[in-house]
């Protein structure tokens, strides 16, 4: 048997077994309220043992990794604490909570990636979160909790587009609006927006919801349906596809792109979000692994790259295909009706 190289050390294969770890131990901490709990003061062992409830051996355990992961602190005196990234994103009730996302990683997210090696073999799903019967209820849980993900993005479109200034009504077509991010953003940059919000009927009080927490939803109008289908009204100042061309699909994206051409304005603009690629396909990495999840959870999905989305756009009828660098894991891509 032959020896590996000199230079070759097991040390990240390693590491890759044990990568289930991270996430699973964030959602165990966020289920057992332990950022929430050290938001109000930092908590040696014992103490932040009653405080959650949890077992002593139990958070012991978790509140070390974390220390590892460099998600929490512990001081000589024993207590933990938070770490400013930590308290930025993990703790409940603080406006850039992503720890909903974490939510979901057992119960949905990795049950379905448990199948890969089947998945790959036959090249079909485990589900099909791109049709209605098994998206929707999929989406109506998970949407909200995705959207401080994508809500610094939006308010930077907002900013871009020079809202604030808008002196007559600006159209809105908020295509798969989910959560209804997009939309709102918008919408909270002048009272002069107004949102289309299109997604299907399971989903969509959960878009009316955000809406009026967030104190835009007079302006708002839902539509349910199909994309390739749905009633997008028209015509529209802005059009909006917040991370959903991943799931569609080459063909069912370039036709809902045409569509959605025929519903703005001339000289409206489309704002495009998607977890881009290189176009040769060597990462961004979490791109290269957002494309798996389009294996593991779609009929057709993927993730594509900047030169491949801009040639749909192309084909579709639209000109000034651009990026728009955004707080978030892409850039923006905006292109204009002619």
């Amino acid at each position: 048997m032959s020896e590996p190289p000199p230079s070759a050390t097991p040390e990240r294969l390693l590491q890759f077994l044990w990568a289930f770890a991270p996430p699973l131990a964030i959602e165990a901490a966020i289920r057992h309220r332990i950022f929430d709990v050290l938001a109000k003061q930092p908590l040696n062992l014992p103490d932040l043992a009653q405080a959650t409830g949890a077992s002593a051996r139990g958070v012991a355990a978790l509140a070390n990794l974390l220390v590892g992961l460099a998600l929490l602190t512990r001081g000589e005196d024993g207590r933990y604490a938070l770490t400013a990234e930590s308290d930025a994103f993990l703790v409940s009730d603080h406006p850039g909570f992503l720890g909903g996302m974490f939510r979901h990683v057992s119960g949905q997210l990795l049950p379905n990636w448990l199948r890969l090696v089947e998945i790959v073999g036959s090249g079909k799903p485990a589900t099909s979160v791109n049709v209605a019967a098994e998206g929707a209820p999929f989406f109506a849980e998970f949407v909200e909790d995705i959207f401080p993900l994508s809500y610094p993005a939006a308010r930077a479109l907002a900013a871009h587009l020079n809202l604030a200034r808008a002196s007559g009504p600006v159209s809105v077509l908020d295509l798969a609006a989910g959560s209804g991010v997009w939309g709102i953003a918008l919408a909270e940059a002048s009272r002069h927006v107004s949102v289309r919000a299109i997604d299907w009927p399971d989903v969509l009080p959960v878009t009316r919801h955000v809406a009026d927490h967030s104190g835009v939803g007079a302006r708002l109008t839902t539509v349910a349906g199909d994309l390739l289908e749905a009633d997008f009204g028209g015509p529209h100042e802005i059009a909006t596809l917040g991370q959903i061309l991943h799931s569609e699909g080459v063909e069912r994206s370039r036709t809902l792109l045409r569509r959605t051409y025929e519903a703005l304005a001339p000289g409206g603009t489309i704002a495009i979000a998607e977890f881009l690629v290189d176009a040769d396909r060597r990462g961004p990495l979490s791109g290269l692994i957002f494309a798996v999840n389009m294996l593991v959870n779609t009929e057709a999905g993927g993730t594509f790259s900047f030169e491949e989305i801009a040639g749909w756009l192309t084909e579709a009828g639209f000109k000034d295909t651009r990026l728009l660098a955004v707080p978030g894991p892409s850039p923006l891509i905006l292109a204009t009706r002619r």
